[in-house]
């Protein structure tokens, strides 16, 4: 058995996971994400927590940033305070297991690949993670892809609109400020401050401020037919679908799978998205092109994933 940590924006989940993916012990924590030595307290007390519980062989980080090609070390965090921090060999060094760390996105592909959405998907697939930012993992020819140097698969942070709306990774005009939990919370919130008479039933939900709008209410507003809550989810979601566009023509995957928090929405943004992805693809005519299937795993995929990830150090 081993451990997955899965370190996002907000909270970090750990778990025992067996070898054919199930998770044995879950347990999670807030991120202090405004403080890189307070993370790694969490994340050492989580895995002694579960170690002491169970026996384990190795443990498998998955961390929201850029992570270098030896799986040691987080370059970047634009969601957490880490920078060039050498997280493998600290949680090694307090917690006494061989440690590999992997960017959370890439650890969820892999365990939608190994385990989930992607075990009909040849050797080919790609996962596209829709939660406080934009992630994404791609699997060719039966292996994970990382490129020369650990950095690939970050469809996020590439460029959607010129000198757009400014984006934590330095840039500006990155997708994930328009396809992304943060995009979906901002234009409710704008709405609500534009069209408050329109904006009556989400408003509501907020107890009246539109600064108190979240994703999840978004969700549920949408769900109960608010319409400027489903133009939100229309919005993210027409960007979403031309993002699998591209990465049809740039890769031709064999699937394309959407995770992640906004994900469990459902086809209130799948449906614009499958949307957006044909009208963007229909110059093609009659050519094969990937089909888009959420993913199964939930929000256990990165914990699946990078224990996973972390038996090739046994």
């Amino acid at each position: 058995m081993t451990i997955g940590i899965d370190i996002g924006g907000t909270k970090i989940a750990g778990g025992v996971v067996a070898p054919d993916g199930q998770v044995l012990t879950l347990t999670r924590a807030d991120t202090p994400a405004y403080d890189a030595t307070r993370t790694r307290g969490v994340i050492v007390d989580m895995i002694r927590e579960l170690g002491a519980a169970h026996q384990v062989t190795a443990v498998g980080v998955g961390a929201a940033g850029w992570i270098d090609a030896t799986r040691d070390r987080v370059r970047f965090a634009p969601h957490l305070a880490w920078r060039d921090e050498p997280l493998r060999d600290h949680v090694a060094a307090a917690v006494g297991l061989p440690v590999a760390v992997e960017n959370d996105a890439n650890a969820a592909a892999w365990a939608e690949f190994r385990f989930g959405a992607g075990q009909a998907a040849g050797e080919s697939m790609a996962l596209i993670t829709v939660g406080t930012g934009i992630g994404g993992g791609l699997i060719l020819g039966g292996r994970l892809l990382r490129g020369a140097h650990g950095f690939a698969g970050e469809p996020g942070h590439q460029l959607a609109v010129p000198d757009g709306l400014p984006c934590g990774c330095g840039r500006r005009g990155c997708l994930e400020q328009y396809a992304s939990g943060q995009a979906l919370v901002r234009l409710a919130q704008q709405a609500a401050v534009e069209q408050p008479a329109a904006a009556e039933g989400l408003l509501e939900l907020a107890g009246g401020s539109p600064e108190q709008i979240t994703g999840p209410l978004v969700t549920t507003a949408a769900r109960a037919g608010d319409k400027l809550a489903r133009e939100a989810f229309e919005q993210i979601g027409w960007w979403l679908g031309s993002c699998l566009a591209d990465l049809v023509q740039l890769l031709d995957p064999r699937l394309l799978v959407v995770g992640g928090g906004v994900a469990e929405a459902g086809e209130l943004l799948l449906a614009p998205a499958r949307d957006a992805y044909q009208r963007a693809l229909s110059q093609r005519g009659e050519l094969p092109a990937a089909s888009i299937r959420p993913a199964q795993l939930g929000n256990v995929a990165g914990v699946v994933g990078a224990a996973d990830l972390a038996r090739e150090l046994i």
